[in-house]
């Protein structure tokens, strides 16, 4: 499958004021995390350079940190490509997220206002229409945006890092099972968590949350077992 071909998408990336490396870094992140780039897909710095229109230069800084981000993986011969998870991946991501995102879940759920929650709350009711409308791309965007936010009021940069990557792996194996099983099939233990966090209710905020999480996980051991 070739590689980016709407050439304008890196200059979306920050209106032009970010350094081209960082546009590059920015636009491949994004495409891995949503699943634009499929699972097993190569990556090569010359089909990066052409179709993003940049220099050799940027392209190698990009891929260095999305491998040390997980996000890419080097398979020798000079060979990248996004990763291809199997059962064993997916059961260690299924206790590093719940580990990592359930905590983040309830150091946020002490700072978050009321109108912090309706902000969720807001993000929540749009990815239910994307759910309805079968909109992929618009239920991988809120979708991560709803945790994102959630957990950005955790006030824990480590764990939020550590978060992040963790997405970055299973983004695209995600983008695999919403083909496959359709929005409708896919979990959404939003809703507990917004009453956890209205009812003040850390615990059940984390609770919730490992439920979303082990949920979609086992969605996407399915589908790789599957195949």
């Amino acid at each position: 499958m070739d590689l980016i071909k709407n050439k304008a998408s890196l200059s979306l990336a920050d209106g032009g004021k970010q350094p081209v490396h960082e546009q590059v870094y920015q636009t491949l992140r994004s495409q891995i995390l949503f699943g634009e780039l499929v699972p097993g897909q190569p990556v090569t710095i010359q089909g990066l350079t052409d179709s993003l229109g940049v220099g050799m230069t940027p392209v190698r800084e990009a891929i260095r940190r999305l491998i040390s981000d997980g996000a890419l993986v080097f398979q020798g011969n000079r060979r990248v490509s996004v990763p291809l998870l199997n059962s064993g991946d997916i059961q260690q991501m299924i206790f590093a997220r719940i580990s990592i995102e359930s905590e983040l879940s309830r150091r946020a759920a002490a700072n978050l206002q009321a109108d912090d929650i309706d902000h969720l709350e807001g993000i929540d009711k749009n990815l239910d229409r994307m759910i309805a409308d079968g909109d992929v791309g618009g239920y991988l965007r809120l979708n991560q945006a709803f945790h994102e936010t959630l957990y950005s009021y955790a006030n824990a940069p480590i764990l939020n890092d550590l978060a992040e990557r963790l997405w970055l792996r299973f983004g695209p194996s995600l983008r695999v099972v919403c083909g496959r099983f359709g929005t409708q099939s896919l979990p959404d233990r939003h809703k507990d968590i917004i009453t956890a966090l209205r009812n003040g209710n850390a615990e059940k905020v984390a609770k919730a949350t490992a439920q979303d999480i082990e949920q979609g996980m086992e969605l996407i051991s399915e589908a790789i077992s599957s195949a």
